[in-house]
């Protein structure tokens, strides 16, 4: 007979065998599950503190970031806007009413009042509609002729002053810059002595400082050719009456050298420019533009000995040079010259123009300037030329 008690406890034995297995297993799942949670929440607690901060640190980044955008924007926007309502106030307080308008007195280079300063009284005067009858021009050298259309009456400061006084009074103005950036001594003077010769009475001024102040960041690659643009109005300069002249060759060419900070007094500049003075003169007549006058820091390079070359020296004056050149450049068949001062002027007087340098570090913002003006108006054609380039093209004393 089966062995009850037996078979009894041996089905307890393996019923409790199974339910220590399973308890056994049980416990291993169980803590594998708790690490699996304790390691989740770790995890996650690691990435909570990575996101928080990395949200710190873009926010504080981002901070960063904005706060120097917008101190940067503050440094080129806010100064700009304050210079042009400043400005701008001045201007209309200048133009408002009907006393007569000062425009100058111009004491600065001849370039920057062919290519700015003439360009922004036409739009002064065309955007606060003040007629010429106002205006009374103040510059020297007889330029009355650039200034036709924005003032009917032109003040000569060499008639005020003797040219020896007025050039050592302009140099002692500058002290090592020639931009009128305010209005000095000098200013003031000249402009009671013009207020005395028009009669006295209420006189307003438009100074050549209001546009340096203006376009001063143009000229230092900070602004726009577009803010300078918007004050500017360029136009063809047509003299309605032009200076008395001795008999000019027929179909000539016009040339005129100096030197500038653009354009150093080299013995090789010298030589090469003097082979190219003679290669045009060989094919027309050349009219050099040399003034002999020490009205300013440049020295004209003056080519004698060469045929068939006049040197217009002889017929200027302080009081007249520069109107003189006008006239002359105005009938020539084309201008060759330094990139600068009468070079800006010649296109605007409808001669093709062909002006060279030979470093054009401080030439880049005109260069610019003047190619867009030119493009706006029945302007002769004008070529910038790198004198460093002719340089290669010379084989011993013969241009190629």
């Amino acid at each position: 007979m089966p062995n009850i008690p037996l078979a009894t406890q041996n089905l307890a034995r393996v019923a409790q065998n199974r339910l220590a297995k399973l308890h056994r297993q049980s416990q291993k799942y169980s803590g594998r599950t708790t690490k699996l949670v304790r390691d989740t929440l770790k995890d996650g607690r690691i990435g909570l503190r990575r996101a928080a901060r990395a949200a710190t640190t873009g926010t504080y980044v981002g901070a960063v970031r904005f706060t120097r955008y917008w101190k940067k924007v503050n440094e080129r926007t806010w100064p700009r806007l304050t210079t042009d309502v400043s400005v701008r106030l001045d201007l209309w307080r200048a133009a408002r009413g009907s006393a007569p308008i000062v425009v100058g007195p111009w004491l600065s280079e001849v370039g920057y009042e062919v290519l700015y300063w003439v360009p922004f009284l036409r739009w002064f005067v065309d955007y606060y509609r003040i007629p010429s009858s106002r205006v009374i021009a103040v510059s020297r050298g007889g330029v009355s002729a650039w200034y036709a259309g924005i003032a009917d009456r032109y003040v000569e400061l060499l008639d005020l002053y003797p040219a020896d006084e007025f050039a050592a009074r302009n140099r002692a103005r500058q002290q090592g810059d020639q931009k009128q950036k305010g209005v000095a001594a000098l200013d003031e003077e000249i402009l009671a002595k013009v207020r005395e010769r028009i009669g006295g009475g209420d006189l307003h001024v438009c100074h050549p400082s209001m546009m340096f102040r203006l376009l001063r960041q143009f000229w230092l690659g900070n602004e726009s050719l577009d803010h300078a643009l918007s004050y500017l109005h360029y136009e063809t300069i047509v003299p309605a009456q032009a200076p008395a002249l001795p008999q000019l060759p027929d179909d000539y060419v016009a040339m005129k050298f100096y030197t500038a900070r653009s354009f150093g007094a080299h013995d090789r500049h010298n030589d090469l420019l003097r082979a190219v003075v003679e290669s045009t003169a060989r094919h027309h007549p050349v009219v050099l533009l040399g003034t002999g006058l020490a009205l300013d820091e440049h020295e004209d390079f003056l080519f004698g000995g060469i045929p068939n070359v006049t040197n217009a020296a002889a017929w200027m004056r302080p009081e007249n040079n520069l109107g003189v050149q006008t006239e002359i450049i105005r009938r020539a068949r084309r201008f060759v010259g330094t990139c600068g001062s009468v070079a800006w002027l010649a296109p605007m007087l409808g001669t093709d123009t062909l002006a060279v340098y030979s470093d054009d570090h401080l030439l880049t913002s005109h260069l610019y300037a003047a190619r867009h003006g030119y493009a706006s108006m029945q302007a002769g054609r004008f070529v910038a030329l790198d004198l460093n380039a002719l340089e290669l093209m010379a084989v011993g004393d013969t241009l190629l």
